[in-house]
């Protein structure tokens, strides 16, 4: 049984929240129902106008009487302005721009039955260049006479939370459902309106955009704002420049960039991947997929323009204000640290733009969580894209569909799908107070006390997993269908032997959203015992195998028994399983899944003592972290000087 404390240090009482975010007290509020006021269009234009103004009736039209909003940012995707004290605002035309207003601290914008922002018009004369599977963006003819974009006042004086959802990634029908009964059940259980925002971190579907309303209408009853960031599974994967590529889903959402404020924060939401990637991708190391023309790739880099939008952006933003930068590639990551297409090219030029700044980058993309510290650095960020030691924090923010929904099931029927570095799936959540933030990630459906995964690897661990993954690794052609050990061949962890002890048995602590400043210690009997980290974040490469993977998810990960399903009921398609573009899994024996804990930056571990007496242990593990929160959870084991029988003893029950 765990014991879950909370220290307040840094931001007092409101942090009572940690608790569980049911606990904060909030309470929707009522919906604002309505789509911004388009007028009739014009037969040309220079520049585009409109009114930001206060809805009082809440229908959307701005009316004689109801004011303007003066000192909004309004923006054409490059140029930035601010209303005047009438709330008036021109900009000049683009060929192909979003025009959306920048939702300013205490208002709202209005909503979609759906619970997405309405603050943004899609402006492209001609419509898509070619036609898309999933409908692109038709043409949009002139431009309008006006576009005026409504707000309501809010309170946002107070602290403030945010749902953020990494990789929900669903390819289908099935797994929006166990994106339903996972994380939204886990996020629901709070109640409607507990939270202020939801915001998707990119691979909201898996390829399939026909999918993206049912996904959004699904959360929607969440009753909070949803706000989404394009990634990689997202965009029209027929078209044939990146400035096409998020056509469908600026039809279906709006803008694929752009930024919004919430109390003393502007998030700003970038679209960091280009596709098709072409010759200017290419010129760099690692990136020679960029110039396939039969199988287009994409890299990771934000475009010129939406580098000078942001630098037009900054520059009406108070220097004092977070800034939090949402984005799917992240722009470092430890999982890929020598991959240059998923991290983010531009990233030092990123850097300089927000120099001085108090700022967070949160992203989703590699189904890992990472919580970088500001000093931390790894092998292979220079090479890949010319990055240092960090200036300031970044998130991985793990994913809702963890390992893509695979794995077997769990108690709430979904898919275990235990992430690569080993957490569960689920989301993280970001309190808010003025400029600062505390960031915690939650297990979907595994409990608001769980932070962590406590086990041992022992010699017994260490050599069932390098017998299962020296086949995984053989040539699936040649090698027998069926796995040399499974998980009945496994010896119990949790009972050792002196043999065990002297050849080397590690106290394992996976603290999901660890990060360097987590404190790991455990006390043993009377002795206390402090963990440490596998990584240390000074500029090392990733450190991988079966001395850094996490026993407690591996296990889980390299045998699964759903490959095995199977039935007589003529669904050829129910047969094993589906994941990706329809990739069926089995029937087959239990076979391990293509993730694998076998590295992690948030892992912590301790080698036993070699004299542990017979008999049964507790290991008493406390877990702080950056913000002086305490987790402690208690593994039980036992210590015989012969393993016992692991299966039922005939012999007492012989005839003599």
């Amino acid at each position: 049984m765990s014991r879950y404390e909370i220290t307040r240090r840094q931001f007092g009482a409101v942090w009572a929240g940690a608790l569980g975010p049911a606990l904060v007290g909030r309470t929707a509020v009522r919906a604002f129902e309505a789509a911004i006021d388009v007028r009739e269009a014009q037969a040309s234009g220079a520049v585009v106008r409109g009114v930001v103004f206060e809805d009082v009736n809440r229908d959307g039209i701005h009316q004689s009487g109801e004011p303007g909003v003066g000192g909004v940012l309004v923006s054409n995707g490059l140029d930035v302005v601010r209303t005047d004290s009438r709330g008036a605002y021109t900009l000049p035309v683009r060929d192909d721009m979003s025009v959306f207003v920048i939702k300013p601290s205490g208002w709202r914008t209005p909503m979609d039955s759906r619970r997405v922002p309405q603050f943004a018009y899609q402006h492209k004369p001609a419509g898509s260049a070619n036609p898309l599977r999933f409908g692109g963006l038709p043409p949009t003819g002139p431009l309008p006479a006006a576009i005026n974009f409504p707000l309501v006042r809010a309170d946002e004086r107070g602290p403030l939370r945010c749902a953020i959802i990494g990789d929900s990634q669903t390819y289908s029908g099935t797994e929006i459902g166990f994106f339903r009964d996972s994380t939204v059940a886990d996020l629901l259980s709070d109640g409607p309106g507990a939270y202020d925002c939801v915001l998707y971190l990119g691979d909201v579907v898996g390829d399939d955009l026909g999918l993206l309303p049912r996904v959004l209408e699904v959360a929607s009853v969440l009753d909070a704002p949803q706000y989404l960031v394009h990634g990689n599974h997202d965009y029209d994967f027929d078209a044939v420049t990146d400035a096409d590529s998020a056509d469908t889903w600026r039809r279906l959402f709006g803008p694929n960039y752009y930024a919004f404020e919430m109390g003393q924060a502007l998030f700003v939401v970038l679209d960091n991947v280009f596709f098709p990637c072409g010759p200017v991708e290419a010129s760099s190391p690692g990136r020679t997929g960029c110039v396939d023309d039969d199988n287009p790739g994409y890299n990771g880099r934000v475009h010129e323009t939406q580098m000078r939008w942001l630098a037009n952006l900054l520059a009406e933003v108070p220097r004092d204000r977070l800034i939090v930068l949402a984005h799917h590639m992240p722009l470092v990551s430890f999982v890929d640290a020598t991959s240059p297409i998923h991290q983010t090219d531009n990233l030092p030029e990123i850097h300089r733009l927000l120099e001085g700044r108090p700022a967070l980058s949160l992203s989703g993309h590699t189904h890992t969580t990472e919580n970088l510290s500001p000093g931390e650095t790894y092998a292979g960020w220079q090479e890949a894209v010319g990055c240092g030691p960090l200036p300031f924090r970044h998130i991985v923010a793990g994913a809702a569909s963890g390992s893509w929904y695979q794995g077997d099931l769990g108690l709430d029927g979904t898919p275990l799908a235990l992430q690569r570095q080993g957490a569960p799936k689920g989301y993280l959540v970001v309190d808010l107070e003025g400029a600062n933030y505390r960031e915690t990630y939650y297990g979907a459906n595994v409990g608001r006390q769980k932070q962590m995964w406590v086990s041992l690897s022992t010699p017994g661990f260490r050599a069932w997993y390098d017998a299962i993954v020296g086949w995984k690794h053989s040539d699936p052609a040649r090698r027998d269908r069926v796995p040399p050990v499974n998980q009945n061949d496994l010896p119990d962890m949790k009972l050792l032997t002196p043999a065990d002890l002297a050849g080397g048995t590690f106290l394992t602590v996976n603290v999901w959203l660890g990060s360097r400043e987590t404190q790991v210690t455990a006390t043993l009997g009377g002795t206390r015992l402090t963990l440490q980290r596998t990584q240390e974040g000074d500029g090392e490469a990733a450190r991988a195998g079966v001395d850094y993977a996490d026993p407690f998810s591996a296990p889980r990960q390299l045998q699964v028994g759903r490959f095995a399903l199977e039935s007589r009921s003529g669904e050829a398609r129910n047969q094993g399983f589906e994941i990706f573009r329809g990739r069926q899994n089995g029937p087959a024996p239990p076979q391990p899944t293509p993730v694998l804990s076998d590295r992690s930056m948030h892992l912590w571990r301790v080698r036993l003592p070699d004299t542990l007496p017979e008999g049964a242990h507790v290991a008493a593990v406390t877990v702080v972290d950056r913000h002086g929160r305490t987790w402690v959870e208690r593994l039980a084991f036992e210590v015989r000087v012969t393993r016992p029988a692991p299966h039922w003893r005939h012999e007492p029950w012989q005839t003599r």
